[in-house]
């Protein structure tokens, strides 16, 4: 059977594997079926394609952009900033990506190679400053024709893409439990609506939410930690984005996570799964792992090993090959009894 040829890199995002990650669940002694979502693999290498093709896509559809003169200006972690920039490139229409310095070299990069221009604002800035990336890719639009926000923070467009792509490739198996990280808050919502209104409307859908950040629900539940900073990137807000749902009957649990056990996870992923993941998804799996060992409704899925809990992994270590937490990780950590041995082979004459 010859290869399918696609017409364009936009024709190659989603459709992203649902992996088995038994050496995880035997690790954490799972009885239930753990599967990871695996978005790296998408063509612009995170989840966050769905979204800005979507949008694009459908800013053409309404005549809002108009080719050879549109200037598109997006606010983002990076991620949208990629999908949006791959787009762009491809359709040809400028971009500006407005980026908090705190993002990694990496995305900067990516974007910058895809003929995105890039401006960097301050990590500290509340989310309604004028020196925020929200603030000044307002301030840009505002200044250059033919600008345009697509804004991923309000655009229907957000959770509608996972409501009609994520959610329909993950529900080709039964699913009990949903766990995403939430940022724009897109994602969880858009999938978890596609998940239970065709598919099984008691399926458990979790948040996980960095400790720092205020999207959680109840609000009591962002008392640990308020304001701190946090090194993740991706998810969690200082404010709660138009297109998250924090309603029950979408998200029905928060797990609040920190950058360790994050990055922890993360370790866990590479080294027993051979899945080589940023740190958002970290903050999945550890939310999904301590929600499966510690609640009492999730020490029942994980004994049922009929129960199949989906945890979606954004993206991947691409982003992150320069952040201090991965140089650790992957170059500082202890040696390994092979290196004790290749040690003694090299130093014997």
């Amino acid at each position: 059977m010859s290869p399918q040829i696609l017409n364009s890199a936009l024709d190659a995002v989603g459709n992203t594997p649902l992996i088995r990650l038994d050496r995880v669940a035997k690790e954490y002694d799972l009885k239930c079926n753990l599967l990871g979502k695996v978005e790296y693999m998408s063509a612009g290498g995170s989840v966050k394609d769905r979204i800005a093709k979507a949008m694009v896509e459908a800013a053409e559809k309404e005549g809002k952009l108009i080719p050879g003169k549109s200037v598109v200006i997006e606010p983002t972690s990076g991620n949208t900033g990629i999908g949006l920039a791959m787009a762009c490139a491809i359709k040809g229409y400028s971009v500006i990506i407005t980026l908090p310095n705190k993002m990694s070299l990496e995305k900067e990069a990516s974007l910058r190679a895809l003929g995105a221009e890039v401006v960097r604002t301050p990590t500290e800035a509340a989310w309604d400053s004028p020196e925020s990336h929200i603030g000044v890719a307002i301030k840009l639009q505002k200044a250059i024709p033919h600008g345009i926000i697509l804004d991923q923070y309000r655009n229907v467009n957000n959770p509608l893409a996972h409501e009609l792509t994520t959610g329909p490739e993950i529900i080709e198996a039964v699913v009990d439990v949903f766990v995403a990280g939430a940022g724009t808050g897109g994602t969880v919502t858009g999938t978890s609506r596609a998940i239970k209104k065709t598919h099984n409307n008691d399926c458990i859908v979790i948040a996980t939410d960095p400790i720092g950040s205020i999207l959680a629900f109840p609000d009591s539940l962002n008392d640990e930690g308020s304001g701190s900073q946090y090194v993740v990137e991706g998810i969690g807000y200082d404010f709660i984005p138009q297109v998250l749902s924090r309603d029950v009957k979408d998200v029905d649990e928060w797990i609040k996570t920190s950058d360790d056990e994050s990055f922890a996870a993360v370790q866990v992923l590479m080294k027993t799964e051979g899945l080589l993941v940023g740190g958002s998804s970290g903050s999945s799996l550890s939310g999904a792992l301590r929600w499966l060992k510690e609640s009492e409704k999730g020490k029942k899925i994980a004994e049922d090993n009929a129960a199949n809990v989906v945890v979606l992994l954004p993206d991947g270590i691409r982003n992150y090959m320069s952040k201090p937490w991965f140089i650790k990780l992957a170059l500082e950590r202890e040696p390994s009894p092979l290196a004790d041995t290749i040690a003694k082979v090299m130093q014997s004459k």
